[in-house]
């Protein structure tokens, strides 16, 4: 399969200036809002049988990326969740693991020597996470960190404001030197934020401009603002991963962050990724959830499918 520089040289010719670039993407066909959260809806009605929502459980576990974001955070607790990603159930071995622990990159030695052997990636916020508002070789020196400290991925996020002043190619550019600066040794999410993006054209906008700038990942959001991921801007984000990929044979995932506690949320937004982009896009690879409480009741879920009981929030640790 090509890769995501092969992707961005096909599209050297729209990335040359700032006027070319606004041209492609204000060229992108106008997204239909009523139509778009429609169909999100209509999608969430779908009822998933036990087999398969049992399927959809374990499924939804491998996705996640199990995250602590916060400015209290210890080495201690950075610890204690590698080890509930590593061994979610410490009751049922046959639980799957999580796809990764997500964490500030100060945390990363720490969660990497916690996760050593384990298949468990160690991703990391960078780029001036959450805001995004800092000089680029800041932003650079922040990812640097984070690799050098064992980060298998970079999450970073994009300067909304100059997203939204229309200076399209400075955040081109900076996605690219950050993917540079990942190089073969982590894969990149690029965050769009978008709750502050106000639009849904602005956020097909910004999806074909990551990915288009070398993105492996685009992501809805940081989970520090009101609004983060939902059924609709997904949904759209999928489309743009559908059609990048049949454009240029790149494939490209999709990690929707925020907001997203439930089962029933979890099985939705795997309906919308089953019939948008279809099995190839149904692997932790591709797909990935940003969460945190979300495991817990992914765990009483699975519980209550296997014992027929209802296990409750004290069979699972509080994070």
């Amino acid at each position: 399969m090509p890769t995501t520089a092969s992707a961005a040289s096909a599209f050297a010719d729209v990335t040359t200036s700032e006027s070319a670039l606004r041209r492609f993407l204000h060229g992108l066909p106008g997204v239909d809002a009523v139509g778009l959260e429609a169909r999100a809806a209509s999608l969430g009605t779908r009822s998933i049988k036990t087999t398969a929502k049992a399927y959809a459980i374990d499924l939804a576990i491998s996705m996640i990326d199990l995250t602590t974001l916060e400015g209290a955070d210890t080495p201690g607790k950075v610890r204690a969740l590698a080890a509930k990603a590593v061994n979610p159930d410490p009751t049922d071995r046959t639980t799957p693991t999580t796809a990764a622990v997500c964490v500030y990159p100060d945390m990363v030695a720490t969660a990497k020597a916690a996760l050593a052997g384990s298949g468990v990636k160690v991703a990391s916020v960078a780029t001036a996470f959450p805001a995004g508002r800092a000089a680029l070789p800041v932003k650079l020196a922040d990812t640097r960190d984070a690799i050098a400290a064992g980060a298998d991925e970079i999450d970073m996020v994009i300067d909304r404001g100059a997203f939204l002043a229309g200076r399209y190619l400075e955040v081109f550019e900076q996605i690219s030197a950050v993917k540079a600066e990942c190089g073969d040794r982590a894969r990149l999410k690029v965050i769009f934020e978008t709750g502050e993006l106000s639009t849904y054209d602005n956020i097909r906008r910004a999806s074909w401009l990551g990915m288009m700038a070398g993105a492996d990942f685009i992501k809805t959001s940081t989970g520090k603002v009101a609004v983060n991921a939902t059924p609709a801007n997904t949904l759209l984000m999928l489309e743009a991963v559908r059609d990048f990929r049949a454009q240029t044979g790149v494939q490209i995932g999709v990690k929707p962050a925020g907001g997203i506690r439930n089962t029933k949320d979890a099985v939705k937004f795997l309906v919308l990724v089953n019939e948008t982009v279809g099995e190839d896009w149904l692997d932790n690879h591709w797909f990935r959830f940003g969460a945190s409480s979300l495991l817990n009741d992914l765990l009483m879920q699975r519980q209550k499918l296997a014992t027929g009981r209802y296990s409750g929030p004290d069979y699972v640790t509080v994070d």
